[in-house]
């Protein structure tokens, strides 16, 4: 069982991209639902890593069977719990929070990093086919709002609960720049709507807290080899970064990886 289930002890620091963390190796650590973590390049299983590494008890979830996944849970089984979820469906969502509730107590941090994005993510405008659009949003906006919804339960039984949507800068409309992309960029502009919302439905509820991260440009696949973020030394800083605002329910709620406010 989780210290939280788990008992928040993270104080945030002055400076932006050292948060003043601590952590009692006996005692604090966490029960962590992390989605889409099938990829080992990318940044939710590099989560997964880094989660295992501080002693947490992670339940990763993939739509689809992933080797590098079951290379971790070989390697901690007793700490790592992999599930299969398609957030695309709500019966598969709930099937597996059911699961997970005979495996952890509490939730005490879910982070919806699950995304996809239709064939014509790179093409202009014109050239893209509009009835891709409608898929890339049910994954990536309505999906973790199921997550959110079917796993609540669990999240209300710790004592101090935080969702962390994984938005992208990509979903700013007070920044936007590009011209294509506009599948994923709705996708993420309608999640950090969604965040907000929840933000303020969750305002009487102390023990529970959401926002929605910009995570950074990162190495996540070969297209990515120009970014300045290597995802397993990144998602330290996310997870520094989340534990510093797990608690704070009047900061901003769409923040970058630095902590600092993303404009909506």
């Amino acid at each position: 069982m989780s210290a939280n289930c788990w008992r928040a002890a993270a104080e945030r620091g002055p400076a932006v991209k050292s948060f003043d963390i601590h952590f009692d190796k006996e005692g604090d650590t966490m029960n962590v639902l992390i989605t889409g973590a099938g990829r080992r390049e990318a940044l939710g299983y590099n989560l997964v890593r880094r989660c295992l590494e501080r002693g947490d008890t992670v339940i990763a979830t993939v739509r689809r069977p992933s080797e590098a996944l079951a290379a971790l849970w070989r390697a901690d089984p007793e700490r790592l719990h992999v599930l299969t979820m398609d957030i695309a469906s709500s019966e598969s969502v709930r099937a597996a929070a059911a699961d997970a509730a005979k495996i952890v107590p509490c939730i005490d941090l879910m982070i919806n990093n699950a995304v996809t994005t239709s064939p014509d993510c790179g093409k202009e405008f014109m050239q893209t086919n509009l009835d891709y659009i409608a898929g890339v949003i049910d994954v990536g906006t309505v999906g973790p709002l199921r997550v959110i919804q079917a796993w609540m339960p669990l999240l209300e039984k710790s004592a101090s609960a935080l969702v962390v949507n994984i938005s992208s800068e990509a979903g700013s409309i007070g920044a936007c720049y590009r011209t294509s992309m506009i599948d994923y960029a709705m996708a993420k502009a309608a999640l950090n709507m969604a965040t907000m919302t929840l933000h303020n439905a969750f305002a009487d509820k102390p023990a529970l807290n959401i926002l929605c991260v910009h995570p950074g440009w990162m190495r996540t696949n070969a297209g990515n080899a120009e970014a300045p973020l290597l995802p397993y030394e990144h998602a330290q800083t996310l997870l520094d970064l989340f534990e510093s605002k797990r608690t704070d329910k009047t900061g901003p709620v769409f923040v970058d990886y630095t902590g600092k406010p993303y404009p909506w």
